[in-house]
């Protein structure tokens, strides 16, 4: 028995088809089996397939799925109808799509019919690969009917395959996307968000940051009702989509709200904020990407421990919300991120590179700010990591609920532009003195405008 899997090894079992059977055969150890397959590389057409079959019954799926694969890289036609059965009754899904991988690298029109046919399979992964292989007929007038038949799937995977491969986007982004439009550059806009956003053209803004009022938690955010509030931000949300650039990010942070009972004959409500705004999103075209737990110290929040820890009695538990999410979004697109950073100026890319140190998990651990003239102030490094995270030199970031600035003054301090928008004057008149006076920021390295809507709506105009 050889105890080493080396490359001289596998050479040998390579050139002597039958030694090579033999030990897929008698090995008992699998992961040594595995490390053969895999690591077998470039088979030549003439490669006796006769290991590979010999193993299509072996109980180990990941046996079976990588003689599968190094049977489709022989490219041979003859077996056709051994991928067609694999593909039909093997239990494992990873073999079946592997099998369906295979009929698709033969690119013959023979297996055309087999490829349509697998096109009603009941296992997504099997359909998308089906797919793929009919693809490479995309001049086959009958093929493309054959797949937009599936274009109503009811998986959204298969669906926005063939969408993006049938019907790709066309985009205008190409030569404006790294642009900023010099009428939101470094604006404050005081102002109703949803009147200010009918003015601001589509695909502007690079990254919007944001936390919304919450629901009748404070004086200035109080709605008849839940359904409106979530009506509210719906809209809210979809002109953002609008003025977002293809493929750049939203990152939203909300957190369920509680809100006080009446007396004490009634219950508190507590309102699971962004769980009820994420399918509202989805529905428009943001595409989920991460949810970032935000934790505050436990000092730092409202106590809801305190009867619990006199009594401990089961049923009586709220535990402190020490919590909030940031749910970050992507603008629906059929390009990958490589696209938007392709888009820059090496130099741009190379300025905007994350240094360290930097946070590696979804959990950052951020002390709240407090803020006599707001009550629910963003922590400016928490504004600081998303738009290190987020955005490029020179990129335009928006808020649309943007309170005291905050978000504002991270993007001047990491070289980038802003875009707020707020409804309180109180706020407005802040962020003025915050901003500096003379249309300059306070060391006039920057020109900032803080325009009521008329002005502002007036400048776009222009």
């Amino acid at each position: 028995m050889i105890d080493k899997l080396d490359t001289q090894f596998i050479e040998y079992l390579k050139k002597n088809p039958d030694k090579l059977s033999a030990f897929l055969r008698t090995e008992s150890n699998n992961g040594r089996r595995t490390v053969v397959l895999e690591k077998l590389g470039h088979l030549d057409k003439s490669f006796n397939r006769q290991p590979f079959l010999d193993l299509m019954l072996d109980p180990n799926d990941q046996i079976r799925y990588l003689s599968v694969k190094n049977l489709a890289k022989l490219e041979d036609i003859s077996l056709l109808d051994t991928f067609y059965y694999i593909a039909k009754h093997d239990p494992a899904s990873m073999v079946r799509r592997e099998a369906v991988s295979g009929i698709g690298r033969l690119r013959s029109k023979t297996a055309t019919k087999y490829l349509v046919e697998l096109l009603e399979d009941q296992d997504p992964k099997v359909v998308l690969q089906a797919i793929r292989g009919l693809l490479v007929f995309k001049n086959d007038p009958k093929i493309i009917e054959e797949i937009n038949k599936k274009k109503d799937h009811p998986n959204e995977t298969v669906r926005f395959f063939i969408k993006t491969e049938l019907f790709p986007s066309k985009t205008n982004c190409y030569g404006n996307h790294c642009s900023v439009n010099l009428s939101l550059k470094n604006v404050v806009v005081h102002g109703d968000v949803l009147e200010t956003l009918k003015h601001v053209p589509d695909e502007s803004i690079h990254l919007t940051f944001t936390s919304p009022p919450y629901y009748n938690a404070r004086d200035y955010s109080i709605y008849s009702s839940y359904s409106e509030y979530l009506a509210f931000l719906e809209k809210v949300f979809s002109e953002v989509f609008r003025v977002t650039k293809e493929g750049r990010f939203f990152v939203l942070n909300t957190s369920p709200i509680i809100i006080p009972r009446i007396s004490r004959s009634y219950s508190s409500k507590r309102y699971p904020i962004p769980y009820d705004v994420h399918p509202l999103l989805v529905k428009m075209g943001w595409e989920f990407l991460d949810d970032i737990v935000w934790v505050k110290p436990e000092s730092s929040v409202k106590n809801r421990i305190a009867g619990f820890l006199q009594h401990r009695k089961p049923l009586a538990y709220k535990p402190n919300a020490v919590t909030e999410m940031l749910m970050v979004y992507r603008k629906s697109t059929d390009k990958l991120i490589d696209w938007n950073i392709h888009q820059y100026d090496p130099d741009v890319v190379e300025k905007s590179k994350v240094s360290s140190p930097f946070e590696s998990t979804n959990v950052w651990k951020v002390d709240p700010t407090y803020d006599k003239n707001h009550s629910a102030v963003f922590p400016i490094s928490l504004c600081d990591r998303v738009i290190k995270y987020y955005s490029m030199v020179g990129d335009l970031v928006f808020d649309p609920f943007a309170g005291s600035g905050t978000l504002g003054k991270s993007a001047l301090r990491l070289n980038r532009n802003f875009f707020l928008t707020e409804i309180e004057a109180k706020y407005v008149e802040y962020m003025r003195v915050e901003f500096g006076t003379g249309g300059f920021t306070k060391d006039n390295s920057r020109k900032v405008q803080i325009l009521d809507l008329a002005e502002f709506i007036k400048g776009m105009e222009k």
